[in-house]
């Protein structure tokens, strides 16, 4: 059974609604976070108090989404996480607060632990997708190192959850990034705890390493297709029977693939057919830019490529990646249906 997921954000069905109305009924969904700027413009002890409530809250929020997602079809049951459940918690100055208050951070693991629980008995898939910054295959080793790091902040959440135990249990996501490219991914490898090498998967990109250059790492570990991003770079819609695709299903070793999908922004394809799949070569001899073509959608509103991507749903779960978030993830599902 295929499922279809989102990322990150937890969005009302009714956006008609007041601001203050709709931020009521979001706000204990939605992690919330701050900046080392304000806190170190604050006493010690507010600083220190201000990131406990943050924490607290990101974690109950986090629970509640799960829970929440926990109750649709079991098509639906996947979910994105953020990335900010842990204000600083790599940040030079304010990571010593993590290993400097134990009781309060072992009340925060067991709560992780409950989510992982949850989510195992409602089967929800889980993933993280580190930011533009974890650049792992970067040519400066301290890029590297603080790389590392971060990627490290995410497996230890998945390990709080009872991730990471097993190959592709769950999925960390990153992209090549860096200078080293593919063989960058590859020697940083056995720096990576356990832990993070059996969530890691990595994406092809639009812009800097295309599949080719992910297919290098298939042998190493579980791989990403991500058709928006394939589609800007080349122009073509990948087929499920593809060669290449039938390499990145293996690259998961039986585990189910994931994808990711996303249309350029509606807003820039305004009086495009939605029955008719966008043609780059045609795009871009009419003017327009691979650098806004780049841009997700809110929703998923082309027909013909709804089509096209549920082609896929043999083999792989979609991860949505749009901006009305779990509301474009419903009506995908509900069109394919």
């Amino acid at each position: 059974m295929y499922r279809i997921g989102f990322a990150c954000k937890f969005t009302h069905h009714d956006q008609s609604l007041k601001k203050k109305k709709l931020e009521e009924i979001e706000r204990p969904y939605r992690p919330r976070i701050t900046t080392a700027r304000w806190l170190d413009q604050q006493d010690q002890h507010v600083a220190e108090q201000r990131l406990k409530d943050l924490i607290t809250h990101n974690v109950e929020a986090t629970a509640r989404l799960v829970a929440w997602v926990g109750q649709y079809e079991r098509e639906l049951r996947m979910l994105r996480i953020g990335s900010d459940l842990l204000p600083m918690y790599t940040h030079p100055k304010w990571k010593n607060f993590y290993t400097d208050n134990p009781s309060f951070m072992a009340g925060i693991q067991e709560q992780f632990r409950r989510i992982g629980i949850v989510a195992r008995e409602k089967d929800v898939r889980l993933s993280f997708h580190p930011g533009q910054f974890t650049v792992l295959a970067s040519d400066r080793p301290e890029v590297v190192e603080n790389s590392i790091e971060e990627f490290e902040y995410h497996a230890d959440m998945l390990r709080w959850m009872g991730y990471g135990r097993t190959f592709q249990d769950a999925k960390c996501n990153v992209h090549i990034s860096g200078k080293l490219g593919p063989q960058g991914i590859i020697d940083i490898l056995p720096r990576l705890s356990e832990v993070a090498r059996n969530v890691i998967t990595i994406e092809n990109d639009e812009m800097s390493y295309g599949l080719d250059a992910s297919l290098e790492l298939a042998d190493h570990l579980a791989l990403v297709i991500d058709c928006h991003h394939h589609w800007v770079r080349t122009g073509e819609y990948l087929q499920p029977d593809d060669e290449r695709v039938k390499a990145v299903i293996a690259s998961w070793r039986g585990k189910r693939p994931t994808m990711h999908y996303s249309l350029s922004r509606e807003d820039l394809l305004v009086d495009h057919c939605r029955d008719t799949k966008p043609d780059m070569d045609k795009l871009l001899e009419q003017g327009y830019k691979k650098q806004k073509l780049r841009a997700h959608s809110d929703y998923m509103w082309n027909r013909e490529c709804n089509k096209w991507a549920a082609g896929f749903l043999g083999n792989f779960d979609i991860m949505v990646e749009s901006k009305a978030k779990n509301l474009a993830s419903f009506k995908l599902y509900n069109e394919i249906k």
